[in-house]
């Protein structure tokens, strides 16, 4: 389904401030998959997701989905085939517009109609039955701007907008790190529900430990551009974060030092 081979991406090449970002990265999902990722700052695993979506071109190395040949595709055009939830509830939407002109934007844009903010009858009963779906009465709120909505229901709309056409793989970054517990909990449970209806291909990269290893299929550890480990299966099933957190500290001789990360999983 997702095939990554050896992805490179230097930034500022040439120059004192070099940096590689990817480092020989390769990777492979079959379809309906849902992988998790976690790494400390600036492990790369953002600009993974931003080499997916061709935020960029690799230095080298190829990114295959579902046998088409994303590597030197511009991003607009590997948009129609993947959608992406990121940390800050804001992006992804148009705030000034309501919940149902976003929605009928994200729905028109992976049609053959012409994109259009204008929804039709039709369009209007889906929207509102799959936001009824969710139970926080988003559907009674169609014609609310989206930038009048609490974090959790923009994310909530951000998913919808994602998904309301599968799209063939899913990005999640780090989607419910600005809200507050009980929110980030409701947006997870329906982040799985929306996954699991859909039977998406799912990649997320989350801050805390102990979702990442109770979510989803397998569990990658990235460091310095690389991945350090990945697990699934049964040794996924009985692994504990002080587990997770020895096999880093065992790989690369130093202890893990995401604050944020940490202190998650003490909640």
């Amino acid at each position: 389904m997702l095939d990554i081979k050896n992805a490179v991406k230097v930034f500022e090449q040439g120059t004192m401030i070099e940096h590689t970002a990817l480092d020989h990265l390769s990777l492979h999902l079959d379809a309906g998959e849902f992988v998790t990722i976690v790494g400390s700052n600036g492990a790369g695993k953002s600009t993974l997701f931003n080499a997916i979506c061709g935020s960029f071109f690799l230095n080298e190395g190829s990114i295959h989905l579902d046998g088409l040949n994303l590597t030197l595709r511009p991003e607009h055009q590997r948009a129609k085939h993947i959608g992406r939830v990121f940390q800050d509830p804001m992006r992804g939407t148009a705030p000034n517009m309501t919940i149902e002109e976003n929605l009928s934007l994200a729905h028109s844009r992976s049609t053959a109609r012409a994109l259009s903010f204008a929804p039709s009858r039709k369009e209007k009963v889906l929207f509102r039955d799959r936001l009824a779906e969710f139970g926080m009465q988003l559907e009674d709120r169609m014609k609310t701007k989206v930038g009048l909505l609490s974090g959790g229901q923009r994310q909530v709309v951000t998913l919808l907008m994602c998904t309301i056409v599968t799209p063939k793989l899913l990005l999640l970054d780090e989607h419910t790190a600005a809200l507050d517990p009980a929110t980030a909990q409701k947006v997870m449970d329906i982040t799985k529900q929306i996954v699991q209806e859909n039977h998406l291909t799912t990649m997320m990269i989350t801050h805390n430990m102990s979702s990442a290893l109770t979510t989803g299929t397998r569990t990658l550890m990235m460091d310095s551009g690389r991945i350090l480990f990945d697990i699934s299966g049964e040794t996924r099933s009985r692994m504990t974060v002080d587990d997770l957190l020895t096999m880093y500290s065992n790989s690369t001789n130093q202890t893990f030092d995401n604050d944020r990360m940490l202190l998650a999983n003490t909640k």
